[in-house]
């Protein structure tokens, strides 16, 4: 099977199960954010090797997860094709609930904002959370155009916090501080 088919070289691609959009539908650029982010957890997965094995394991979960997600977002409701996908499941978001408890509890109280960074695992985790707010914006835009399964936005609002605390919790283990935002002096 060759990887390429030639039928969007005019710049249009097909909604599974359904017809023919623009590549930049509302519905493409949502699952395409969510290709992404998937992208973006696999960085981190491999920021994480050997180091994490449990977070590793949750990445990867995620990433499976957002398989289903994504073909939630690519799939008309009305489609044949709907009716044989995965359901993304209003559990998923009470399960990283529990794990951001989890993670917080290990982790200094928050007190101030602090910037993207620190260890390199850190670094990639809150590339993905940045990754996962533009995956949950286009999801928006597409919820309110067609219905989407609340348990989406859910899941995308819900991972993004998760990644945060993930984040804090890569630098409080690798022994590298947060670093705390600081207003820029006004000038003249």
């Amino acid at each position: 099977m060759k990887i390429y088919t030639k039928t969007g070289d005019a710049g249009d691609t097909g909604l599974f199960g359904g017809p023919r959009v623009k590549k930049d539908d509302p519905r493409v650029e949502a699952y395409g954010a969510v290709d992404e982010l998937n992208a973006a957890l696999g960085v981190a997965r491999a920021a994480a090797a050997g180091a994490w094995p449990e977070l590793d394991a949750l990445l990867e979960g995620a990433q499976h997860r957002l398989f289903s997600l994504g073909a939630e977002l690519a799939t008309p409701r009305e489609s044949r094709a709907h009716g044989a996908l995965p359901p993304v499941s209003p559990s998923w978001a009470a399960e990283l609930e529990a794990s951001i408890d989890a993670l917080e509890l290990e982790l200094p109280p928050l007190r101030q904002f602090v910037l993207p960074g620190g260890a390199p695992l850190a670094a990639a985790l809150h590339l993905a959370r940045c990754v996962c707010r533009r995956a949950e914006r286009r999801a928006v835009t597409v919820a309110g155009e067609v219905e989407v399964a609340p348990a989406v936005l859910a899941y995308l609002n819900r991972l993004s916090d998760w990644l945060f605390v993930a984040a804090r919790a890569a630098n409080h283990r690798a022994g590298t501080p947060d670093v705390p935002w600081k207003p820029p002096a006004g000038e003249g």
